[in-house]
């Protein structure tokens, strides 16, 4: 008899630890909603047991990888920070382990109690809402700077100061709504142009982004004002309406607006544009393949100024191996009067960088360009442009880290032109070396050999860079040797470069620079200061 009571009470327990063990350790499925560049939205049926801190895997190949952390939760979804090197898309499927204890059941009252009511519709409505409050999540950073350049020299040029206020800011969901707005605005003048900014106030007012976005939802989106659209970032700037909608791994897009004005950045309307893309995202184990055509249509006053193709591929599929090509084909050309269809390569651009181990990375680049025509904005001296030869371009690139706190690398380029002299070469290297003993400075040895068309040079340098003040105070100093020949004029050029730099970190959002730079070249002395107060929010 005593047996069996001890049986049965382990059997019990036995039971019990499992039940718990498998309340503890259940999984929760959902699936990604949307993606912003810092945050990853996932939907679940309840995100009951799943709590702020939590690890989301992603469920690739039968496998659990580690894919996000929780940062915020609602009733059916959650928001969190991506690990990094982990690419997450709409409708990839996740996994979260709920931690649930096991609910205890009780006694039913012996007072009947009225039953509540709840009304499904309203439910759904007040999850939906919750959902969209996550989504739609507040996000506000910006920055306010105001820097000086001042030069001057002994060579009797009149003292120069040019003044640079910048502003930044990347406000998301405003209020918690689906508007967002992003602008970088800078304005410039000088003690000697001011008369260029009573002109016309876009000689000095440079404004590269300034837009409105409102999200209808996680898969649309329209853009209202100035934005670079980076699936056809070769466009530049586009003034006026883009709309985007996201239909499976597609994306496809239309714009409709201005280009900014070829003399000052400004505004003119009479530079029309209109154009469309599509876009199309593989995601593979180890990274991202992105496949873009776009066609756009350029006027000027009405008449076609550039009619043209653009091409984007970046692949990071393959581990390790990263390539990015990029084609321009022009589809008009007006020659005499006579305007015509043609399919011309104008510009193409690969790159390619692998990284065999953490240590070493490897790179190459090459560029064929030729002046980009503007029929009708360019009308003057379009034979000029026409006739001017293709410019190709090589880049080879090497770094290497040996050792924890040790640096090399070299990286060389070639350009050339068929109706140049001679082609251009650039051949530089470098050594760091992050902690010296003794001073606990970052030291790098440089050199840098420059042949082209009309000179050769070479170029020495030593950089020390430490913090004074651990996290409040860092500078840094260097010094170059400059050694030019003109080869046309056999002129030699000797210069010593000094610099000078202090950045100090006032507070978490207030900071301070300070740079001088004096180049010594006998008899002359040229003499620059720069300084910078910057406020982030």
């Amino acid at each position: 008899m005593r047996m069996r009571i001890i049986i049965t009470i382990l059997s019990v327990a036995l039971i019990s630890l499992n039940l718990l063990s498998q309340n503890e350790q259940s999984q929760t499925e959902g699936s990604v909603s949307y993606v912003t560049s810092q945050s990853v939205y996932v939907k679940f049926e309840s995100t009951e047991g799943i709590q702020v801190g939590d690890t989301i895997k992603l469920v690739k190949d039968g496998k659990l990888i580690p894919a996000m952390v929780v940062t915020n939760s609602s009733s059916i979804s959650v928001v969190g920070t991506p690990i990094e090197g982990v690419i997450l898309n709409t409708g990839d499927k996740v996994q979260a382990k709920v931690n649930l204890m096991p609910e205890v059941e009780t006694a039913e009252p012996t007072e009947q109690v009225p039953a509540i009511v709840i009304d499904v519709t309203d439910s759904t409505k007040m999850k939906a809402k919750t959902e969209e409050e996550l989504l739609n999540q507040e996000r506000i950073r910006g920055r306010v700077r105001v820097a000086s350049y001042s030069n001057y020299s002994n060579t009797g040029a009149p003292f120069n100061q040019r003044m640079r206020y910048t502003f930044t800011l990347n406000a998301e969901h405003i209020n918690n709504s689906k508007t967002s707005v992003d602008t970088y605005i800078s304005f410039i003048h000088s003690n000697q142009r001011w008369n260029e900014i009573q002109e016309n106030v876009f000689n000095g007012l440079k404004i590269y982004n300034l837009a409105v976005t409102y999200d209808f939802n996680s898969t649309t989106r329209t853009i209202i004002g100035r934005k670079i659209n980076q699936r056809m970032a070769n466009a530049g700037a586009i003034d006026g309406l883009q709309f985007e909608k996201m239909f499976g791994k597609f994306t496809g897009g239309l714009i409709l607006g201005s280009r900014p004005d070829y003399q000052n950045y400004g505004f003119n309307f009479d530079l029309l544009q209109y154009g469309a893309y599509l876009s199309h995202d593989l995601k593979g184990e180890h990274g991202l393949m992105q496949n873009t055509v776009s066609f756009l249509e350029q006027t000027n006053n009405g008449n076609t100024d550039r009619r043209f193709a653009y091409l984007q591929h970046s692949n990071a599929l393959v581990k390790n191996i990263y390539f990015f090509a990029s084609l321009e084909v022009d589809l008009y050309k007006k020659v005499n009067e006579v305007a015509q269809s043609t399919f011309d390569l104008t510009n193409m651009y690969f790159m390619l960088r692998y990284r065999p181990v953490r240590q070493l990375s490897l790179s190459a680049s090459y560029s064929a360009r030729n002046n980009i025509v503007y029929y009708e904005t360019f009308k003057s001296f379009i034979d000029k442009l026409i006739e001017t030869e293709t410019l190709q371009g090589w880049r080879l690139q090497v770094n290497y880290r040996p050792l924890k706190f040790l640096s090399v690398g070299v990286n060389g380029g070639y350009r050339s032109r068929p109706s140049d002299p001679n082609p251009s070469r650039n051949l530089y290297g470098y050594v760091t070396y992050t902690r010296v003993p003794g001073i606990d400075a970052s030291v790098t040895l440089s050199a840098t050999l420059l042949e082209t068309a009309y000179l050769t040079g070479n170029i020495y340098s030593i950089a020390l860079n430490r913090d004074i003040i651990p996290g409040k105070l860092f500078g840094g100093f260097s010094y170059r040797m400059v050694d030019y020949k003109y080869i046309n004029y056999e002129i030699n050029i000797a210069q010593s470069i000094a610099d000078l730099n202090l950045t100090w970190k006032l507070n978490k959002k207030f900071s301070f620079g300070a740079n001088y730079e004096g180049t010594f070249e006998k008899p002359r002395t040229y003499n620059r200061l720069y300084a910078n107060i910057s406020y982030r929010f």
